[in-house]
């Protein structure tokens, strides 16, 4: 009894190791059967592909370089840029301060001795007086003048109209014999046309008249010129500010 149990342990032993050993020859086989899969193309092949990555890579730089030119010139315009806003900021104030010709819309206003008083044998007047043309300036000033200028000289914000040594005088300039013109420049068209029709009623002619002057008004034009302001400004109460804004 006892040796027909160690046959059968002998039998089920020899079975489990017959099991094993034929699961691991199976495994084997298999493995060698279907190996991995590795890399069969021939040196062409391998060739064309490396050109493909390195167009790709070529591709890029090309992107990578047209970006940086694209940034530069952004760069670059971007500076233009604050140039020429300083530049037409300057232009601005120069014109505002007088310092350039100005040509546009507006009309021409002649002051000259009344002939009808050179023919009844009055006194020939050859002088304007700085208070006329004050009264004159204001007038037009109040019917949107922007530019003006008396026998070529330019008016502005500093201007000093008087009399010396019974000459007029505007900022040192001598009103010499008339007649004299004056050129005033307005913003459009529509505003000369107005200035013109006031100008043709004001009592300013009057008042020239009185002095024994004439004011003739010319018709609008488009293209009345203004020369730039010639002599030095004078600026006073004014000192360069610190850095830091501080005062």
């Amino acid at each position: 009894m006892v040796k027909k149990v160690d046959k059968e342990k002998v039998r089920l032993s020899f079975t489990l190791i017959a099991t094993v050993i034929g699961f691991m020859i199976a495994v084997q086989f298999q493995t060698i059967k279907k190996p991995d899969e590795r890399d069969t193309r021939d040196i062409w092949q391998l060739r064309e592909a490396l050109l493909k990555e390195k167009e790709i890579q070529s591709n890029l730089i090309t992107q990578i370089r047209s970006a940086e030119e694209k940034l530069a010139a952004y760069e670059s315009k971007r500076e233009q840029s604050k140039e020429q806003a300083l530049r037409s900021t300057l232009n601005e104030l120069k014109s505002e301060a007088g310092l350039t010709e100005i040509t546009g819309p507006g009309l021409t206003i002649t002051i000259e001795p009344v002939m009808e008083d050179i023919k009844l044998g009055s006194p020939i007047t050859t002088v304007v007086s700085p208070d006329l043309l004050k009264r004159l300036l204001n007038e037009l000033n109040m019917y949107e003048a922007k530019y003006v200028s008396i026998d070529n000289q330019r008016i502005i914000n500093t201007t000093v109209i008087r009399d010396i040594n019974m000459e007029t005088k505007i900022d040192g300039h001598t009103i010499k014999k008339l007649p004299i013109e004056v050129n005033v420049v307005v913003n459009d068209q529509s505003t000369a046309e107005k200035l013109y029709n006031r100008m043709k009623v004001s009592r300013a002619r009057d008042e020239f008249f009185i002095e024994s002057l004439r004011l003739t008004i010319g018709k609008p034009k488009l293209d009345v010129t203004v020369p730039a302001y010639e002599n030095s400004i004078r600026i006073k109460s004014i000192e360069p500010v610190k850095e830091g804004g501080g005062s």
